[in-house]
């Protein structure tokens, strides 16, 4: 139940895999998920409706998108079909016989997490993974394997509506990584105490032969994992005295070079096609995990130089008369400034088009009203439409686009407010100047407009 999210359709593809037979059921369906679950002939069943648990199945998973007024989870208690959360069926099936290596934070979770499968992939360590996106170097958002690792993207949403714990709680962790802590989440947090109080719990459940690895650039994760019983390395793009830094980054046409250090010598040099401050600290991440590991050097060199990103993650859809599209899952204000900044970085000569839904659960409300205006300062046009089923959040508590439009232009940003996604997209184009860049944020379908605009385009 609720089989298009990230985590879900991997672990149904995993089951699948390993002899199941998997159905599944969700509300929305969009790519790249829906065209993923086709491919692995899965079949979905849309909209949510008591008829889809006849006849019973002999096992429920039930994904954290699923509360316990929705109809299937409804007709699942009367029938009384046993059940479990997406963490504890990957536990039980999956995780058994696996080292695991779980990426937590409020950001960077997904690139870290490809980045570090990849690299094990390249030395031969034939890893298993379970990520939020789908990885280029794969194709897949998840992979079985005979190796002894699996990686987990470890998130601090709740688990499902029996379980309102954090999902990477279930997940056995071996190594953790804790790339941020930032406040986010605010249908299911009300404070950041309550976020850190999340990490806690899982700094609390390592292993004392386990790892921590940590990005001490942040300064509640410097905090918290002083706290921990188990070895710990860290990592730093500002030299904060961390196990692993950088001394230098060339930014190039087509990425980045860098040299690393460890303890301040120097221990590799890294081409790469990422780019951003963000990308260069989930790498740093993603080093130490195989140092720890034992990978030689130029090996994690040579795999690091060959990956090729993930969908979705400042993913360029093409380039249509000197006209650049690009694709990003950025929600957060921390996650949008980054982005942003990075772009801009990387594209100086471009002018900067910034297209945003304000889509996840915290974003549509005005929690983060002021921070936003601060996160599209690089931007040389910003566009924003009307979250979507705003209604559904109390209006005292609703984000509002208008007033994030009015805040922009008061700092000499343009920017433009549309009500409906279709006026969004004939305004955009009428915009749109060769030699732009645009770039594109949501954390979901935003309604196809991403394909609707390369049509356009082309």
């Amino acid at each position: 139940m609720g089989i298009c999210g990230v985590g879900m359709s991997s672990l149904a593809g995993m089951l699948k895999q390993k002899g199941y037979i998997i159905t599944g059921s969700d509300q929305d369906i969009y790519p790249p998920i829906s065209t993923f679950l086709d491919k692995l002939k899965i079949k979905i069943k849309s909209p949510y409706s008591p008829s889809n648990l006849h006849p019973s199945p002999d096992l429920v998973v039930v994904g954290n998108v699923i509360r316990k007024d929705n109809p299937e989870a409804v007709e699942l208690q009367k029938l009384k079909i046993p059940y479990l959360s997406m963490p504890q069926a990957l536990n039980r099936f999956i995780l058994d016989k696996k080292k695991s290596i779980v990426i937590s934070g409020t950001h960077g979770k997904t690139t870290t997490s490809a980045l570090i499968v990849w690299i094990l992939e390249f030395a031969g360590l034939n890893p298993s993974f379970m990520i939020g996106g789908i990885a280029r170097n794969f194709e897949s958002n998840f992979k079985l394997d005979t190796g002894l690792y699996f990686v987990i993207e470890g998130d601090e949403y709740d688990t499902a509506f029996f379980d309102k714990g954090p999902k990477f709680l279930h997940y056995r962790p071996n190594i953790a990584i804790i790339t941020s802590i930032e406040f986010d989440h605010a249908d299911i947090y009300n404070e950041i105490e309550e976020v850190k109080n999340s990490f806690r719990g899982l700094i609390k459940i390592m292993p004392p032969q386990g790892l921590l690895c940590a990005n001490i650039d942040d300064p509640l994760v410097a905090d918290e994992i002083k706290k921990a019983k188990c070895p710990s390395l860290t990592y730093s793009i500002k030299n904060h005295g961390a196990d692993f830094s950088i001394k230098d980054i060339k930014v190039t046409e087509n990425g980045a070079g860098l040299i690393v250090l460890k303890e301040k010598k120097e221990y590799l040099r890294v081409a790469t096609k990422l780019y951003g401050d963000h990308n260069i600290s989930n790498i740093l991440a993603a080093i130490s995990t195989a140092y720890y590991i034992k990978i030689k050097p130029e090996i994690i060199a040579k795999a690091i130089s060959t990956f090729k990103g993930i969908k979705r993650r400042m993913e360029l859809l093409g380039n249509y008369q000197d006209k650049l599209l690009i694709d990003d899952f950025a929600h957060h204000p921390t996650e949008v400034r980054e982005t942003i900044k990075a772009l801009k970085a990387h594209h100086k000569d471009r002018r900067l088009i910034a297209v945003f839904e304000p889509r996840s659960n915290t974003s549509r409300r005005n929690i983060f009203q002021n921070a936003y205006a601060s996160s599209f300062d690089q931007a040389d046009l910003v566009v924003l439409p009307e979250p979507p089923l705003i209604e559904k959040i109390p209006a005292n508590e609703r984000f509002s686009s208008p007033k994030l439009v009015s805040a922009l232009i008061k700092k000499g940003i343009e920017a433009h407010y549309f009500r409906n996604n279709n006026d969004l997209l004939d305004g955009l184009l009428n915009l749109i100047k060769p030699g732009d860049v645009i770039l594109i944020m949501s954390n979901g379908a935003f309604d196809n407009i991403q394909q609707r605009l390369v049509e356009s385009l082309k």
